[in-house]
């Protein structure tokens, strides 16, 4: 561990030479900065992976099924499990998606799942990503990078190899490939994630392409190849829905790919992930997911929801106005970070403000209690601090559904802050799954 330590700058340098970046949008400003990297690894017992393996495969497998119901015969609305309102008023949802279904019957191929330890010891499960997560290039590349500066470091310590990421990508697209090659779909060097999409295009033999690359006629989807058109089986799109397709979605956007809806709705390609996947990641919906474990798999959760109340019931308006300044408001809308408010940091008007807006619109917002969770150790300058961490696992839906065993673990720079977000700053460093 020591080599690793001082092989930090070494290693940080490596990812800059790789462009290992992050790019952020502020102010209408396109910023591009490295993603930091802290060579202290997090370590995860056998025993307690194999914990968060089963809870995370059968969480992912309840979601789909959930995604494959509410498109197709909706019995989780008709049985009264959940409020229609959160379904039709979810900004995620889309009626271009209903009474078509996916190949395999798979909507997240690719699911991104945050969770935090508690200092109880408990894994909380803190948001479910998925329509296009991001981050399982870093540390991807960051072990590969580390095992050059200090290969005795893995030979003396019992970790789990990461490198199959690529293969596990390549068999999830195959598994759905319509009959074709495989394309990781970019929208370009402007992308925040735009390392991620050509590093995941090399590792999994993936084509990488942009929007110029691809048209579709008569319903199949080709590639502009150097000898001629390349029909096209699977398509890992890194764009969101609205901008995936101009004449079914947002008819302005440049980065997308003409018809490509009417090709998927014919069975004739496969999009990773499928459209409409934003109405089971819904931070509204999340209250919702020990239900449909429940309902769908007839089992109990194995890794529990925080603490989560939804304004839209009386009962936890209640709840969540009577003990404003203990809990983290969440606006359903937003990502990366933004929309998080501690109650206790808003004062006076601001908060009159805030509660005002909660009252008139109670579809619109979570509350939750804050969990104290675990530190971790970071280098920082000369010395050793801790910072709060997070850990994003990536669970990959094909013939079956499996963990990659290795995970993106994000903290914050801020020795006050609990959000540990790339986009509001903050670092990385490897996840080490040990094998006994």
């Amino acid at each position: 561990m020591e080599r690793l330590l001082s092989h930090k700058n070494q290693i940080n340098s490596q990812m800059a030479r790789y462009g290992v970046k992050f790019g952020i949008y502020k102010n209408g400003e396109f910023l591009e900065r490295l993603f930091p990297f802290d060579p202290v690894p997090r370590k995860i017992s056998a025993e307690e992976y194999k914990k968060l393996e089963t809870g995370l495969i059968q969480r992912v497998n309840a979601l789909n099924l959930f995604l494959a119901d509410i498109y197709g015969e909706k019995m989780i609305l008709r049985d009264g499990v959940i409020p229609e309102e959160f379904i039709y008023r979810s900004p995620g949802y889309l009626s271009a998606c209903e009474n078509f279904m996916p190949p395999k019957r798979i909507f997240s191929h690719i699911s991104g799942i945050d969770l935090v330890l508690g200092n109880n010891g408990e894994w909380y499960i803190l948001e479910d990503n998925l329509r296009i997560p991001s981050g399982a290039s870093y540390p991807l590349i960051a072990r590969s990078l580390c095992r050059k500066c200090s290969p005795e470091t893995f030979r003396q310590n019992n970790v789990i190899d990461n490198r199959d990421y690529g293969i596990l990508l390549k068999e999830t697209m195959d598994n759905v490939n319509r009959g074709g090659i495989n394309v990781i779909y970019t929208p370009g060097r402007f992308n925040a994630a735009y390392f991620e999409h050509s590093f995941l295009a090399e590792k999994s033999g993936s084509v990488l392409a942009e929007s110029n690359d691809i048209y579709v006629e008569n319903n199949i989807a080709y590639y502009k190849g150097n000898k001629g058109p390349v029909r096209v089986g699977a398509i890992y799109r890194r764009i969101s829905d609205e901008y995936l397709d101009p004449l079914t979605f947002k008819g302005e956007s440049l980065i997308g790919i003409p018809g490509i809806m009417t090709a998927f709705r014919a069975g004739n390609v496969a999009l990773i992930n499928a459209p409409g996947n934003g109405v089971a990641d819904d931070k509204g919906i999340y209250y919702f997911v020990p239900r449909m474990i429940r309902y769908y798999l007839g089992e109990e959760p194995v890794l529990s929801n925080a603490p989560t109340y939804l304004p839209y019931y009386e009962e936890d308006m209640k709840y969540t106005l009577d003990r404003f300044d203990d809990l983290v408001i969440k606006d359903v809308a937003e990502a990366g970070g933004y929309g998080v408010v501690f109650g206790k940091d808003l004062k006076g008007d601001r908060k009159k403000e805030f509660i005002e807006k909660i009252k008139a619109e109670p579809r619109r917002f979570i509350s939750q209690e804050i969990i104290d969770f675990q530190d971790l150790p970071i280098v920082d300058g000369d010395s050793m601090v801790e910072r709060k961490a997070d850990l994003r696992a990536f669970v990959l839906a094909g013939e079956t559904t499996k963990v990659w065993p290795s995970g993106l673990t994000r903290f914050s720079r801020n020795p006050d802050s609990f959000v540990v977000n790339s986009s509001q700053g903050g670092g990385f460093k490897d996840t080490w799954i040990m094998s006994r």
